[in-house]
């Protein structure tokens, strides 16, 4: 069994796939032309196929035929399938005109699962248990992942997944089929921040007549930017950026209200107790120094996402000989971004690796990033990913029946 090679045959297929993927991207939970381009994929493998009832995922479990008992091991393996409302501007000749764009890579993710799929059902007989291969929707801030978990995904098998892995890949930063991870925290936990400053409007010549909320607004956000240098461990950072800010209709005209969003980052669980209760104190005593009302709605969205060590260790071996050495690297730190594959790790140990898909001759530091309507990703490494997923699945299960790597 050569999984490398095996992947390499299958390059051509999985790039007609990523292209048809890719020109019809949709958004959310529902995916309907996602899920059945995914089903047609699957056809035909000995696969035990369900989908959701509260969205468009799809499940399969590949039974493993080198079991030597009915009590196995299952390994759970992921790819997240939904895009970005983000016009796209790459110019490849099969960019989406939709409205939408893969330009976070789910597109990739999902083929290389498919990929994974079909490999481990040709060497079914090498596996001594089962896979389960979770095609998700609405990771963008759906909570997909969620509601996979309230569907029963991580039980599907008939137990509960003993370990679960998922990949990423990244436009930009890293070098095209690098992977990368580290133990421990790997992506940050985020949240939303929502607020509405009330006051009582009135003529812009006569300020003093009024309770400006435009003004009490500006102080709050630039206060949050003091609240994390103040309130927070600097070696233990929070990060908050406003990404929305709406008051107003006319240059003459004190609104009576004015509103603004912020995302909120911050990695780990200590600050996360204390993180909405300072906020809350900081906006709500410039209000009263304002003399204004402040609503102020915060927002758990998804948890940190936490590798197990040893898990990181077991994924870094595989890919270090299933690729080579040179095909792995371990982050110094994590990310300020967020995934839902966290209610995933929350649950079951594992490892969220990310993979390098620059396009070859770029700088991979000037290169567009994900969630860009220029990012572009190689698809070269499609192979390599499918053959990595099914590397750990079939090394996993080998080891916990008592085989050797």
């Amino acid at each position: 069994m050569n999984l490398k090679d095996d992947a390499d045959e299958m390059q051509g297929d999985l790039v007609a796939l990523r292209h048809e993927l890719h020109r019809e991207p949709e958004i959310g939970l529902e995916l309907p032309r996602t899920q059945e381009r995914v089903l047609e994929a699957l056809q035909g493998l000995p696969l035990e196929i369900s989908t959701g009832t509260s969205s468009t995922s799809v499940t399969a479990v590949l039974r493993g035929t080198a079991r030597d008992s009915d009590d196995t091991t299952t390994v759970l393996l992921r790819a997240d399938m939904d895009a970005l409302p983000v016009d796209e501007r790459t110019g490849v000749d099969f960019a989406s005109t939709n409205g939408a764009m893969h330009a976070c890579g789910h597109d990739l993710h999902t083929t290389a699962l498919v990929g994974a799929a079909r490999l481990l059902s040709h060497h079914r007989d090498h596996l001594a248990g089962d896979v389960v291969f979770m095609f998700q929707p609405g990771e963008e801030g759906w909570g997909g992942a969620k509601n996979m978990i309230d569907e029963g995904v991580l039980d599907v098998s008939g137990k509960r997944a003993d370990y679960a892995y998922g990949l990423h890949v990244m436009a930009n930063g890293i070098p095209a089929g690098l992977f990368v991870s580290r133990p421990g925290p790997i992506m940050s936990a985020s949240h939303t921040l929502d607020v509405t400053v009330r006051g009582a409007g009135g003529h812009g010549s006569s300020p003093h007549r009024a309770k400006d909320p435009i003004t009490a607004a500006a102080q709050m956000i630039t206060s949050l930017q003091v609240i994390v240098t103040r309130d927070f461990d600097a070696f233990d950072p929070v990060v908050i950026t406003v990404g929305v800010v709406d008051a107003g209709t006319a240059h003459n005209v004190i609104p009576d209200s004015a509103h603004f969003g912020a995302t909120v980052r911050h990695w780990s669980a200590e600050n996360e107790e204390q993180l909405g209760a300072v906020i809350r104190r900081g906006l709500e005593g410039i209000a009263a120094a304002h003399g204004v009302e402040v609503d102020v709605d915060f927002r758990a969205q998804f948890p940190l996402t936490v590798n197990n060590a040893e898990e990181v260790a077991f994924g870094e071996g595989v890919i270090r000989e299933l690729l080579g050495e040179e095909h792995y690297l371990e982050s110094p730190r994590p990310t300020s971004s967020s995934e839902d594959f966290s209610y995933v790790l929350d649950r079951v140990p594992g490892a969220f690796i990310g993979l390098g898909a620059a396009m070859p001759g770029c700088d991979p530091i000037a290169a567009p990033t994900n969630h860009s309507p220029r990012a572009q990703f190689f698809e070269g490494v499609l192979g390599d990913a499918a053959a990595v997923y099914s590397a750990l699945a079939v090394e996993k299960l080998a080891v916990t029946a008592g085989g050797t790597r």
